[in-house]
């Protein structure tokens, strides 16, 4: 299995000077729709119900990751450096915009859900490099120790600057239109934010359709490491909210939060030559690229198929209204 992923270390993509001022574009626009989303308002949700809010931000910025990173370590002989980056990067990315819809789907807290969405990807420029620096190095380091390869430097403050620019300026002005206007901010959310998928889409399937054997050679160890990564970030989000005490109804929002992340954003920083140097990285990471874009696919199957057992299994407040 490792010697097999190792044959997607041979990708890189280069989408040269006019390709990434695209892509840079795309990803302010993306960050921008998002932010018509967040609403001052929303984080006086933090003080108004703490306990639940705060359990399920700390869960996604420092459950996720730590558990992230040992099961990178446990699976350290069947997984190449590449591929396990690639899964501490999406632990590292906020939540997704469809973990709102999905949690409202398993009648879960949307106010909730809404309130992580907003926080972690109001702090995403932030949070985002820190963490992926953090857990990382941890992880070079220690199978550098094992002596499995030579030690990667994670370049922080380069890495952290560019975040800051490429989504902090465009977070911050959908923020502001969103205050300032909030009548246009109602007609052009959704096509914004549907309009940006699309975007997206076309760009990932213009990027690897070069390498798209690869993809079919590798697709059933990819599927298997992201199917265990995913299911157990649900349970990190299960389980830490039991061990928090929330409500079950809180309990789903932050375990569809959890499993929910922006792989997309990790993606198109993925992208970016100036986040990950080609030098640094030795111009070869494609189990990153592989396993984070084949995150966004199936955390999306995973998140209704989770959806619909919750469904399945109603509220406490759900069987008083029909015993009334």
């Amino acid at each position: 299995m490792k010697e097999q992923l190792e044959s997607l270390n041979s990708i890189s993509i280069n989408f040269g000077e006019n390709g990434m001022m695209i892509v840079n574009i795309l990803l302010a626009f993306i960050m921008f729709g998002v932010a018509l989303g967040i609403k001052t308002e929303t984080f006086k949700n933090v003080f108004r119900h703490p306990r639940s809010i705060i359990t399920g931000i700390l869960l996604q910025w420092v459950g996720l990751p730590a558990v992230t990173f040992l099961i990178c370590l446990a699976l350290n002989h069947w997984i190449t450096p590449m591929v396990a980056l690639g899964m501490i990067l999406v632990a590292s990315c906020p939540g997704g915009n469809i973990s709102n819809f999905i949690s409202s789907l398993s009648k879960g807290n949307v106010e909730l859900s809404v309130s992580m969405t907003a926080v972690t990807t109001a702090f995403a420029p932030l949070v985002t490099p820190l963490n992926f620096y953090v857990w990382g190095t941890l992880y070079y380091s220690a199978i550098s120790v094992s002596g499995d390869i030579p030690r990667l430097v994670i370049p922080f403050l380069p890495m952290l600057w560019q975040i800051l620019l490429l989504l902090g300026i465009p977070i911050v002005l959908g923020m502001l239109f969103a205050r300032y206007f909030p009548n246009a901010t109602k007609k052009i959310t959704k096509p914004a934010q549907t309009l940006s998928i699309l975007l997206f889409l076309v760009m990932v399937v213009a990027s690897f359709s070069q390498n798209f054997q690869l993809f079919i050679d590798n697709i059933i160890f990819i599927f298997f490491i992201v199917l265990v990564h995913n299911a157990a970030a649900f349970a990190t989000g299960y389980f830490g909210g039991m061990a928090g005490r929330l409500p079950l109804k809180d309990r789903r929002s932050v375990t569809i939060e959890v499993g929910i992340q922006n792989s997309g954003l990790g993606l198109v920083l993925l992208f970016n030559p100036a986040i990950f140097p080609p030098e640094i990285w030795h111009g070869h990471y494609g189990g990153m690229l592989f396993v984070t874009a084949w995150w966004g696919i199936w955390h999306i199957i995973a998140g209704l198929t989770l959806a619909a057992i919750f469904r399945r299994h109603p509220l406490p407040e759900d069987n008083v209204k029909a015993a009334a």
